[in-house]
Parts: structure tokens; sequence; C-alpha cells
């Protein structure tokens, strides 16, 4: 399987180590605008072609999949042409820019019967997989809420906010564990640096069952932070994707609802539950390189990815509703 990277970027320069380590498949091809990204693919991995032209690539008729890593506003055009000349498609997140443009996405893969996935990556840490794995468990109670938070210095972007930037990472995230889509979202955001894009967001998302998932991503906070959280009745479960000795902690402790009347405080005694702290092994995983031989894998074997077009579709509604509730100045918004 002949693969091409289209965008070598700060993020793109990923996709091509990557790609060029897995046995599975042949990075064949590099195509980036810029001559000096290309001079330092050239210079680390002399065996792979580049080029300046997006055409040149499309109509190499060696190249079986694409991986689209170029800025946002041009993904639904590249992709579309790339699937149009009957290559696989791995496109970065956000999908797309806009949910119209992300389910013509799907429609044109559908109708060339190519493969179309979408690099949410952390659905591919096996952090977080652990984590499902727990709040599945009988043990853990009800889900109460979920809370993550992604903050650094930077990279600032600007054809896209901080919310479509750092934080289609969590609403992918918070599908993924809840098996679901938010019915209501609500946010607030900033424009500190004053860019025409907010640097700083809080946004919360009111899923089914009364549950709810919090939501803070920043572009100007010193201290880098990469942490979801997972609070139900017996237990709270702790993701640190910058801890590589404790990934995922978990907390015996919870908080229910009692049958029992109180005399003294309300109508509902509290059943306090305090126990240990406990971090289980995690398998060590590249994301990304776990996420890219499973992107060869549904080509060579024709299945259906798990983060697939359907996935980053509705990770953009829900993008495009947090977009309305800022501009509403976070009034509740239906996805």
């Amino acid at each position: 399987m002949n693969i091409a990277v289209i965008g070598c970027g700060y993020w793109g320069i990923n996709y091509v180590r990557v790609f060029s380590e897995l046995p599975s498949c042949k990075l064949v091809l590099v195509c980036d605008p810029s001559d000096a990204r290309l001079r330092t693919v050239r210079e680390r991995y002399p065996l792979t072609a580049t080029t300046t032209s997006l055409d040149e690539t499309l109509d190499n008729r060696w190249i079986d999949a694409v991986v689209i890593a170029t800025p946002a506003k041009t993904h639904f055009e590249v992709a579309s042409q790339c699937l149009s000349k009957g290559k696989h498609v791995l496109i970065e997140k956000p999908f797309t820019t806009n949910s119209a443009d992300a389910k013509a996405l799907i429609a044109i893969a559908e109708k060339a019967q190519r493969l179309l996935m979408v690099g949410h990556t952390f659905l591919f840490n096996s952090g977080i997989r652990k984590m499902k794995e727990f709040l599945q468990g009988e043990d853990f109670g009800p889900i109460y809420y979920l809370h993550a938070t992604r903050t650094n210095m930077g990279p600032i972007r600007d054809d896209i906010n901080a919310l479509w930037d750092l934080g289609s990472h969590d609403v992918a995230v918070f599908n993924y564990l809840l098996d679901g889509m938010p019915t209501h979202v609500s946010a607030v955001g900033a424009r500190s640096l004053g860019k025409p894009q907010d640097d700083v967001a809080f946004a919360t998302l009111s899923y089914p069952e009364n549950i709810l998932a919090n939501l803070h991503v920043s572009w100007l906070d010193p201290n880098k932070v990469r942490e979801v959280v997972a609070v139900g009745g017996r237990k709270r479960i702790v993701f640190d994707d910058l801890n590589n000795s404790e990934r995922v902690r978990i907390f015996e402790k919870g908080v229910t609802p009692g049958q029992q009347q109180a005399e003294s405080f309300g109508e509902f005694r509290l059943l306090v539950r305090d126990g240990d702290i406990t971090s289980p092994r995690i398998e060590p995983n590249e994301p990304l390189k776990a996420l890219g031989a499973h992107f060869v894998e549904c080509v060579t074997k024709d299945r259906q990815p798990e983060s697939d077009g359907q996935t980053g579709f509705n990770v953009v509604r829900i993008l495009e509703a947090i977009d309305k509730s800022l501009q509403l100045g976070g009034a509740s918004v239906a996805v």
C-alpha cells in the first residue's frame, strides 16, 4: 500500500515519520508548498519523493491513499479532489470547518467507494481506551459528569479558534466515552490577544441521562495540561496524558443518594464511599502510530474505521453549535 502525505507542517511532519516507520505500507511521496519543509523531509527520509504540486500527487496512479494535514479551511477542497481521484483518505482533525462540507465529503467517499477516516488521535490512546473500560463497568456507578482541560502556550492558529483546534480532541473523547451525542451545548470565550479567533474558552455539553461534560481550552496558559476526568457514583477516574508513569488513576471514592430519609439534612442522606487510589497498567503505545496502522488495516482489509467520516461529522456539528453559543454570549444551543 503506497501512501502520500499532503502537508508537512507542525503536525504533518509527524504523519511523515509514522508512515515511514509502519512496515505495512510505503510512504512514497510528500507534498507541501514550502521548499524549506520539503528539504527537511528529504534530509530525514532520502528515499521518499517530494513535490510542491498537488496535481502531481493526485495524478500519481501508484498512490493508493493520502494523509491530509493541511490547514483546516482547505480540508474539504483537498479531500474531495483526492477521493474523486480514487485515493483513500485520512484527514487530520477538525474534519472540515462546517457540517455541510463534512456531509458532502462522506457522500463523495461513498460514491467513489473509497475509505474516509478522520484523525481523532486520542481515540487510539490506550489510556482513554482503559478509561472507557472502567466507565462501562458496573462498579463505577452512574456517570455524573466529565471534565477535560487542554491548555498550553500556543501554537496559535489563524484559521480556527482554540475550541476547533484543541477542543475537537475532547469532544471526540466525550462522544467516545459516553457512546452518544450531546443534546445541547453552551460556551463562553475570549479573544485575549485581540485576534479574530477565541484563544480561550469554556464549554459545557449536555448528554442524555443528565450527564454533563465540561471543557476548558486555552492557547495562553503556560502550564500544559492534557487531562480528562470522569466522576461517578462510586469512582473517579483521571486520565493525564502527560503522566507517563500513572496515565490513569482510579479513586475508589464516590457519593450516591441513600434511600433512607435523613433527620437533619435534606430529603436524602448521602452515602460517602472512601477507598484506595490505584493506577492500572496501561499498555504503552503511540496513539498516532496506532491510528496510522488502523488506517492501513482498514484500507487493505476493507474495514470500517473506528474514527470514520460520521465520527468527524458529529464532532463538527457539536463545534458549530458551540460557535453559535459563543456568538450568543453563552446561550444554550441545540445540537
